[in-house]
C-alpha cells in the first residue's frame, strides 16, 4: 500500500513539477520577443539563439550555428528594418526539465508585406545561462484569422533528474534517429498521408499549411493527398534529444527518390519536434 501511495504522488507531482517548468519556458519566450521590441531586427531574435543553433533555409540547407544564422538574417529583406514580435501559444518540456519547444505567430517589420505575418517553432535547451534555442525556424503564414488562445501544455507523465551521461543520451538520440528513419521508410510502403497517421501523437501540429496551425493527426493529414508511395526519402543529419529520453529534434534533409531534373533542388532542410512517454515507448512526433 505505502509503495502504491509512493507511486500515485509520484505520478502527482511529475506534471506539476513539469507544468512549473514549462510556464518558464514560455516566460523565457515572451522575455526576448519583450526585448526584441527594443532591438533592431536582427538583434532582436538571435539574441536567443544558441551557440549551437541551426536553422533550415530552403536553398541553402541547415545552417548550423549562431554566427552563421545571424547572417543569414542579415541577408534577409525582412529584417533590414523595424522590429520583429512575436507570442506562443504552445509549450512542452522534457521529463528532466531540460529540453523544450514552443511554437506560436510572429510579425516582422519590413520586406515584403504579404510575408510579415509568420508562423514559428522553436526547439530550446536550458544553458546555465537560461533557455536558449537550439533549432529554429519560421514561415510566412497565409491570410486569414487565427486564435492566439494559449493550447495545453505538452507535459511529461514522469519526473526525472537531468543526468550529464555522454553515452546514455548517444542512445536516446540514435533511437530517435531510428524512428525518423523508421517514419521515412514507411512512407516509402503505405504513403505520405498513411505514414504520417501512424507516426504521429494524437495531438501534433504541422506548420506549413494555413493561416494557423494544423492540430490533431485529423488536421494533419488531411494536408496529404493519398498519392501511393512516397517519392521522398528523409534522415536525421543532427539531433538534441533530452537526459531523460522523452523529448528531442531531429534535424535533416528531405530529399527526392529520383535525381532531380536540371535547376531543381536536391534536398529541402527540416527539423521535427518528438516525444514519447517513457524511455523505452515508441518516439512518435508532436510539432514540425
Amino acid at each position: 500500500m505505502l509503495r502504491a501511495l509512493f507511486l500515485a504522488l509520484l505520478f502527482v507531482a511529475a506534471p506539476a513539477a513539469a507544468k512549473s517548468g514549462v510556464d518558464q519556458l514560455l516566460a523565457a519566450d515572451r522575455a526576448f520577443a519583450v526585448a526584441s521590441s527594443k532591438l533592431d531586427p536582427v538583434a532582436g531574435i538571435t539574441a536567443m539563439l544558441d551557440e549551437e543553433a541551426a536553422m533550415p533555409l530552403p536553398g541553402k540547407g541547415i545552417i548550423v550555428g549562431r554566427l552563421a544564422v545571424t547572417e543569414a538574417f542579415k541577408a534577409s529583406p525582412a529584417f533590414k528594418g523595424g522590429h520583429v514580435g512575436w507570442s506562443p501559444v504552445r509549450g512542452g518540456i522534457s521529463a528532466d526539465g531540460t529540453q523544450g519547444f514552443t511554437f506560436g505567430f510572429l510579425t516582422v517589420g519590413s520586406g515584403d508585406a504579404a510575408k510579415r505575418n509568420r508562423k514559428y517553432l522553436s526547439y530550446w535547451i536550458k544553458r546555465p545561462a537560461g533557455w536558449r534555442v537550439v533549432a529554429y525556424r519560421q514561415i510566412p503564414r497565409e491570410a486569414g484569422a487565427v486564435s492566439t488562445a494559449m493550447m495545453q501544455p505538452a507535459l511529461p507523465g514522469f519526473s526525472a533528474k537531468p543526468r550529464a551521461d555522454a553515452a546514455l543520451i548517444a542512445v536516446h538520440q540514435a533511437s530517435l534517429a531510428a524512428a525518423e528513419r523508421a517514419f521515412s521508410d514507411r512512407a516509402q510502403i503505405v504513403g505520405l498521408k498513411k505514414a504520417f497517421a501512424e507516426f504521429g501523437r494524437p495531438d501534433a501540429m504541422n506548420m506549413y499549411a494555413g493561416a494557423g496551425f494544423a492540430v490533431g493527426l485529423d488536421a494533419v493529414t488531411a494536408n496529404f493527398k493519398q498519392d501511393g508511395p512516397a517519392k521522398i526519402h528523409w534522415g536525421t543529419e543532427r539531433g538534441f534529444v533530452a537526459s531523460s529520453g522523452d523529448l528531442g529534434v531531429s534535424i535533416g534533409m528531405i530529399r527526392p527518390n529520383d535525381p532531380p531534373k536540371a535547376g531543381e533542388p536536391d534536398g529541402f532542410p527540416f527539423f521535427t519536434v518528438w516525444k514519447r512517454d517513457a524511455p523505452n515507448a515508441p518516439w512518435r512526433y508532436i510539432a514540425e
